[in-house]
């Protein structure tokens, strides 16, 4: 095996009218609650002030969505039935959601995602209009709820049409900065692409999708965003580990941003069902509106596209293997096109390093196995040259292979950056990649803490390594230190950090606690919160909340929660299915 081979299983709303960044709107209540924006204003006549007065809309008087970007260009389902069916010739299907039945309560909302992306004040989410919003009781005037179709391979397999089978695309919205961004609501109900499931979601999945999309972004991971989840008194049966224990739960909607949702299977099923010329719309479309330094009238176009998603996806992986995130499911229609983590199901971050830890107990053959997420991406991405093959010429088709080939180093080269951060490396040293994978070693034979093994690095000082004398706060440190030849790889280790150009034990502590987290989203966490929320205690959600947007800093209330503890004994024996 090559030494890059060996690296990929290494074990370790309607648009809101912008100009010059922000928004000036007549607002006109529509007899929905919501409004159709009618004024289109010259940049000209803008002032920064007023617009940063304007920023944040506090009723939806002037806040629009618009699928138009889709209706227009894109081909749409003819059939307006909502039943399950084989889709051809289309990329979307236009499908309303389902609203619930019963009472609906609000659990969480990111203000960050509302006040910052949809130029919504904190003070609207207490509004009816927002509830009927977020549960997909209305839709925006002027946009059309789609589901989009797209194939996939699943667990190494072809699987045919699946698409958003509980998922609806309420609207594109476009902010004061200019950035469109695509709400989607998740548990909304069937359509056409549900197979045999209810088109819902629970309430236990739901607090987990919330928490760990926000969770990744606060930890700098390319991501879908979570503006809000709701619970109803709906009544949702789940089996939820396949084994024939089918239990009541709640029905749940998280209400969910991207800049796109486009991914792999996107294009798999246009490509495996002859759709060519609609393959080559759709793959247009994505490149005009998310790629703009790709010139659309460049013949070799879609081969800087593939170079693009093939890099990016290698730095993305890389990212996910450097907080221990395990995504749990990697099949190619959870892969976006533009590398950013998508569809949280059965994901985990890492307790004690291994290598082999599959989050997804639905996973019988562990194929998606933290230390194989590298070697499945380069799978995913083969099956994207595969759809892309059919608009390729000859030596397009070779270069393109080229490009593929280069993908174990970019991932190789990636991973090796963010872990000589993690360790506080500056410079390059031939003997840099041995020193990660002896401590990697160290703490897989240890069953030492992931996370805390590299923050509490970040935090021990120089002469306390030196001494071997590692105080009881450490415990994660401890737990390494039991190893053997723990004295071994230290004095390799300070030898290193001597070669840091112009470097001080401070500058180096600085320096790690900045990218090594001391708070990630444990399972157990993500468990205890989920069970309070069950009982309708959302203060647990809040609170992680609270703590992962800042999980490079030390907080008393997340120290007081244990949150940088050893985790609970019971914590080993939480299990995530697909169907959580």
């Amino acid at each position: 095996m090559s030494r890059y081979g060996a690296a990929l299983a290494f074990p370790i709303w309607l648009m809101l009218v912008c100009q010059s960044g922000c928004c000036l709107v007549d607002s006109i209540t529509a007899a929905s609650g919501f409004s159709h924006v009618h004024d289109y204003i010259n940049k000209s006549n803008w002032d920064q002030d007023y617009c940063e007065r304007k920023r944040k809309v506090s009723h939806f008087g002037g806040w629009r969505l618009s699928t138009e970007k889709f209706t227009a260009t894109l081909p749409i389902d003819h059939i307006q039935e909502n039943y399950v069916r084989e889709v051809r010739d289309v990329i979307f299907s236009f499908v309303y959601p389902t609203p619930f039945k019963s009472r609906v309560l609000l659990v969480a909302v990111s203000k960050e995602v509302l006040e910052d992306i949809l130029d919504l004040d904190m003070s609207i989410s207490d509004s009816e209009d927002f509830i009927q919003l977020v549960t997909g009781a209305k839709i925006a005037l002027g946009s059309l709820p789609l589901a989009h179709r797209y194939g996939g391979h699943q667990f190494g397999s072809w699987a045919g049409q699946l698409g958003d089978g509980r998922a609806h695309l309420i609207g594109v919205y476009t902010n004061r900065f200019g950035d469109s961004w695509e709400l989607q609501l998740k548990g909304s109900g069937r359509t056409p692409y549900s197979r045999n499931g209810d088109g819902r979601a629970v309430l236990h999945s739901s607090v987990r999708e919330f928490l760990g999309s926000e969770a990744m972004h606060y930890l700098g991971i390319p991501t879908s965003r979570a503006a809000s989840l709701v619970v109803s008194d709906d009544d949702v049966w789940r089996d939820r580990f396949y084994n024939g224990n089918v239990k009541k739960e709640r029905g749940a909607i998280v209400l969910r941003v991207a800049k796109s949702w486009f991914r792999i299977g996107s294009l798999e099923i246009l490509a495996h069902s002859g759709e060519l010329d609609l393959l080559r719309m759709l793959l247009d479309h994505i490149i005009d509106e998310h790629f703009p330094s790709i010139d659309m009238n460049d013949s070799n176009r879609y081969l800087a596209f593939f170079s693009r998603v093939v890099s990016e996806t290698a730095g993305l992986i890389a990212l996910w293997m450097s907080v221990g995130f395990a995504h749990g499911v990697c099949n190619t229609d959870n892969f976006s096109l533009l590398a950013i983590t998508i569809d949280y199901g059965p994901f985990g971050f890492m307790e004690s390093y291994d290598p082999d830890l599959v989050p997804n107990t639905s996973d019988d053959e562990r194929r998606y196995k933290i230390g194989n997420q590298a070697n499945v991406g380069l799978f995913n991405l083969n099956k994207l040259l595969q759809a892309l093959n059919p608009l390729l010429a000859p030596r397009q088709k070779q270069l393109a292979s080229q490009i593929l080939e280069e993908y174990p180093e970019q991932y190789y080269k990636r991973f090796t950056e963010l872990f000589k951060a993690k360790l506080g490396l500056l410079g390059d040293n031939q003997d840099d990649n041995y020193l990660i994978a002896f401590l990697l070693k160290l703490m897989e034979d240890t069953k030492a803490d992931f996370t805390m093994t590299f923050r509490e690095l970040s935090e021990i000082s120089e002469d306390q390594l030196k001494s071997i004398s590692i105080p009881k706060e450490f415990w994660a440190l401890q737990d390494v230190a039991k190893h053997k030849l723990f004295s071994s790889w230290v004095v390799l280790y300070l030898l290193r950090l001597k070669r840091n150009p112009g470097d001080s034990d401070s500058k180096r502590s600085k320096r790690m606690t900045s990218i090594n987290p001391r708070y990630v989203l444990r399972n157990w966490m993500a468990e205890s919160a989920a069970q309070k929320a069950e009982r309708n205690d959302f203060s647990e959600v809040h609170l992680l909340q609270q703590v992962l947007q800042l999980p490079f800093q030390r907080q008393a209330m997340a120290e007081r929660a244990g949150y940088a503890q050893r985790p609970p004994a019971w914590a080993k024996d939480i299990k995530v299915s697909c169907s959580s």
